[in-house]
């Protein structure tokens, strides 16, 4: 999703568009050497508590909402294991 649907979406769902939190997750998109290969830098359990400590506790859900919509856009669903971290992410087939 591009920024300001996770913003809208944020809205929606948060009363609030949380942008620090959408940046942060995808501050190393487009970036050399990662492209659209970096969700697995922050796209996982550990990357939602980092976001939960940067922006307080309410961010999580923010950050863990941003990571699900992306996931979808990959394919995957509910009923997929959901990336506890880096290495977990590539394992399950995301990277």
């Amino acid at each position: 999703m591009k920024f300001e649907e996770h913003c809208q979406e944020s809205i929606e769902m948060f009363g609030a568009p949380w942008p620090e939190v959408h940046k942060w997750l995808d501050e190393f998109a487009g970036q050399e050497p990662y492209g659209m290969r970096h969700r697995h830098l922050r796209h996982h359990e550990e990357g939602i508590a980092e976001a939960g400590r940067l922006f307080g506790k309410d961010a999580e859900a923010v950050a863990r909402q941003h990571i699900i919509s992306d996931l979808k856009l990959e394919g995957w669903t509910e009923s997929d294991p959901f990336p506890k971290n880096s290495e977990h992410y590539r394992k399950i087939g995301l990277w």
